[in-house]
């Protein structure tokens, strides 16, 4: 079986493409889609590089003539889109970014699929979607969607495009909306690689406001093996919540990660919060585990300590990272902020 995947280079389309090239069979094959903006990494892919069944092009999925291209020459099975501007800070500073690649480049790759007839299309969502939930509710794939920042506006605009082909035009397309991800690899603009980061460093840790905003965390490894049961499992013109049934308050996160890095909690510092911060996101999964039967297997503590050492170990790689670009970001989301 051949996969598109978009944004593979990325957090969490990496974990995909690594997950998909441990087939014992050999029976799949990758063509990796990136453009290789700041969260786009090849050294997250070091360990297939060489693999005979995968294939990088660097590009963008807004230009229709390459990606016409790809579809046709490959003819890919399955296209996962993972490719996003996907941070909600920097979706506040700057607008325009997240509905030219979120929507723009989610339409290219949906005509694409359609004019070359691909048998299946994963649509890669996000819980904000549903915008911030009151206790004890738990957002199921029909709860109203109610965007509170350009990034989850244009996710959920990608995905009722989405949709509408399956109405229109009777294409196979899925959609998967996951709760907050964390693990090896992810860029350290997000809140738990931000604060171990920040930790290992002994610099100041950001919290917004009371850090009483609740997120379900879920283990990034566990939403790749969700997304291929969904592809295995799952049936077209779906959506698909995949959570890790486990929510926790911001500043309870961030005392986990000084306690597992031994770091004291003085480093942690109060700063004004984002406009538009959802208090609480909170999803059921009951649909996924039901028609695929995924579960989720790595509990938080023990993915958070694998990840707290797959930073303690990998240095060098956060600090290429976290040079050039990510400081003037890093200074115009935070700069000013403290209280």
């Amino acid at each position: 079986m051949k996969f598109l995947v978009t944004g593979g280079a990325g957090f969490i389309g990496s974990a995909f493409v690594r997950l998909l090239l441990q087939d014992p069979d050999g029976s799949r094959a990758v063509l990796n889609l990136d453009k290789l903006t700041y969260a786009g990494n090849l050294e997250n892919l070091a360990s297939i590089a060489d693999d005979a069944r995968y294939r990088f092009v660097h590009g963008d999925i807004c230009d229709a003539a390459l990606v016409n291209s790809l579809v046709a020459e490959e003819k890919p099975e399955v296209i996962v889109n993972f490719a996003a501007e996907s941070h909600v800070d920097r979706s506040i500073l700057s607008p325009a970014p997240v509905f030219e690649t979120n929507l723009r480049g989610t339409f290219t790759l949906l005509e694409a699929a359609r004019t070359h007839q691909t048998p299946r299309y994963v649509q890669i969502s996000t819980d904000e979607v549903y915008g911030s939930i009151d206790p004890p509710h738990e957002a199921d794939e029909n709860f109203p969607l109610r965007a509170s920042s350009p990034y989850s506006a244009s996710k959920a605009g990608a995905d009722l495009l989405t949709l509408s082909y399956f109405v229109t035009y009777k294409m196979p397309v899925t959609v998967t909306r996951a709760s907050n991800n964390y693990g090896p690899y992810q860029f350290p603009e997000k809140l738990i690689p931000l604060m171990i980061s920040n930790a290992l460093e002994d610099k100041p840790l950001p919290i917004y406001g009371d850090g009483q905003q609740v997120r379900d965390w879920l283990y990034v490894d566990d939403h790749a093996r969700a997304i291929l049961a969904v592809i295995e499992h799952g049936r077209a013109g779906e959506i698909y919540n995949i959570g890790g049934s486990r929510a926790l308050p911001n500043l309870d996160v961030v005392r986990e990660i000084l306690a597992a890095v031994g770091k004291p909690e003085s480093l942690m510092q109060t700063v004004k919060d984002r406009p538009g911060h959802d208090r609480r996101y909170a999803l059921s999964s009951e649909k996924l585990m039901r028609e695929t039967g995924w579960q989720a297997r790595v509990p938080f503590e023990e993915g958070l300590r694998a990840t707290v050492e797959w930073y303690r170990s990998n240095a060098a790689w956060t600090a290429r990272i976290k040079s050039g670009e990510y400081q003037k970001y890093y200074q115009s989301n935070y700069g000013g902020r403290a209280v």
